[in-house]
């Protein structure tokens, strides 16, 4: 076993918020006779005389995020924000049924505020059509922070929560105080360049079975140990999975899990990170956790024994959370953000020369105008931000991939309505704060892949590409690219439709 511990007290003092909710009590053996009335069905049975911890379900509170409402709680009242981001499916009520997740919430609560949430498609939160996108769910996040009250946090991404955690972190460093990857990595689906995870071939087969047998308890027991074991366990469970979500939903959703690939976004997370790995993980290799913790700055790797992703029996998630409170509660110097995950969009005025001459001086600068008030209105609709104008061409910043290229889209759109075409270029990687510019390669692979682009369209990197996976946005391949300056070939894709 591996530790590696930083200080992150100091990261962890948040803007306090007015929610507090205080549910957990502790009882004894010996407490009153109608202790035993709050323990939930499904719940562990206590030996003779061991403590046990006894709750009661938080108020469920709901967050808007866009359109959609987002289900959330809020329990214990420690002196920082954890938001607490569970695996593909959770259902904030039923989760003081199952002895797992009380286990873990009740363990939580004692040192910090938990924040719990359904993310869109599940549990008490609204129905989705089609695949959550990251974006969408980046925007839950900071949805329930802010109806929480909570302007800081320690994020917590268990199994499939984990991908959202670490764009979150590398998007909104001011408000990620520090980072817990626990059973979780960046990719989930072995590929060429991607030896660990689930074969191709097993795919089909084990969204077959986990829809075929949702509902009956023994869907969720494939990821969480022990909630098969007896009867009266797997009955409740069977009643958190129907609760969660449907079969269909619980399908799709997982299908979702297997085109999640979120490696480039690792060297740009920030915030102090551990990273909680069992080298026997059936369903997330343990080079996953190693993969994520050498590629994240700084980053703590604790290897754990067992041959299990996730338990529910007694004590076997001790270790795990014994390593999270210790992190946690140390103390860590503050340190000012000044680089940060974006999504760079370049755009420019196609054949702009041969315009302006054929023109004249004064029209074009009145059709320039025309442009210029097209490009920031779209700009400032898709929430980016303006970092500068280039001659004929601006220069923006996107903390969404899939909001970037819709915008760009739009762009080309609504200039061609003027008389006037666009070309873009897009990319998402680690940019360099200066002040009210960004630097950095992440700006120059931008430059360099708008410069590619033909007329009226909107070039992307694989990276962006990846990011939008489930948006509904479609691609064309336009192969591989030597870029100008910039090491390595990139495959490059048009963006057809947004």
């Amino acid at each position: 076993m591996s530790y590696l511990f930083g200080d992150t007290a100091a990261a962890l003092e948040p803007e306090r918020g007015p929610l507090r909710e205080s549910t957990w009590l502790e009882r004894s053996g010996a407490a009153s006779p109608n202790a035993g009335s709050a323990v939930r069905p499904g719940a562990a049975m206590p030996e003779p005389g061991q403590t046990v911890m006894v709750a009661t379900s938080p108020t469920t509170h709901y967050a808007k995020s866009g359109d959609l409402h987002i289900a959330y709680q809020v329990v214990g009242d420690g002196p920082f924000d954890l938001v607490y981001a569970p695996g593909f499916i959770s259902h904030v009520e039923m989760n003081w049924e199952s002895p797992y997740w009380t286990k873990v919430l009740g363990r939580l609560s004692r040192f910090c505020r938990v924040i719990i949430f359904d993310k869109r498609g599940t549990g008490l939160s609204d129905r989705v059509g089609g695949w959550p996108t990251l974006e969408e769910r980046m925007d839950d996040i900071r949805a329930v922070m802010d109806a929480a009250g909570s302007e800081r946090a320690a994020l917590y991404g268990i199994s499939e929560g984990g991908p959202m955690c670490m764009v979150f972190a590398a998007l909104y460093p001011e408000r990620t105080a520090a980072l817990v990857l626990h059973g979780t990595g960046p990719r989930l689906v072995a590929g060429p360049d991607w030896p660990w995870g689930l074969s191709a071939e097993v795919e089909q087969p084990m969204l077959d079975a986990a829809e075929s047998a949702w509902g009956s308890g023994t869907a969720l027991s494939y990821f969480i140990q022990g909630l098969a074991d007896d009867l009266r366990v797997r009955e409740a469970t069977g009643r958190f999975e129907r609760f969660a979500a449907s079969p269909g939903a619980a399908r799709q959703l997982l299908e979702m899990n297997f085109h999640v690939d979120i490696r480039s976004v690792l060297p740009a997370i920030s915030a102090p990170t551990l990273v909680v790995h069992r080298t026997g993980d059936y369903i997330v290799p343990v080079e996953c956790g190693r993969y994520s913790a050498e590629r994240i700055r700084g980053a703590a790797l604790v290897e754990l024994p067992g041959d299990f992703h996730l338990s529910a029996r007694l004590g076997t998630e001790d270790d795990a959370i014994d390593a999270i409170e210790q992190f946690l509660t140390g103390s860590r110097s503050q340190h000012d953000v000044d680089r940060v995950l974006t999504t760079v969009l370049f755009t420019d005025i196609v054949g702009s020369t041969e315009r302006a001459a054929l023109l004249g001086d004064h029209a074009w600068r009145e059709l320039l105008d025309s442009h210029d008030q097209v490009v920031r209105r779209e700009i400032d609709r898709f929430n980016g931000r303006e970092i500068k104008t280039l001659g004929d061409g601006f220069l923006a910043a996107f903390d969404g991939p899939g909001r970037a290229v819709r915008c760009a889209r739009a762009i080309t759109e609504e200039a061609r309505r003027i008389g006037v075409e666009v070309r873009s270029g897009l990319h998402c990687g680690e940019c360099e704060v200066r002040g009210g510019d960004l630097a950095g390669i992440a700006v120059h692979i931008g430059a360099r892949i708008g410069g590619l682009a033909q007329s009226g369209e909107v070039l992307v990197s694989t990276t962006v590409k990846d990011l939008v996976i489930g948006s509904g946005i479609t691609f064309e391949d336009r192969g591989i690219h030597v870029l100008k300056g910039v090491p390595d070939a990139w495959q490059l894709y048009s963006a057809t439709s947004a």
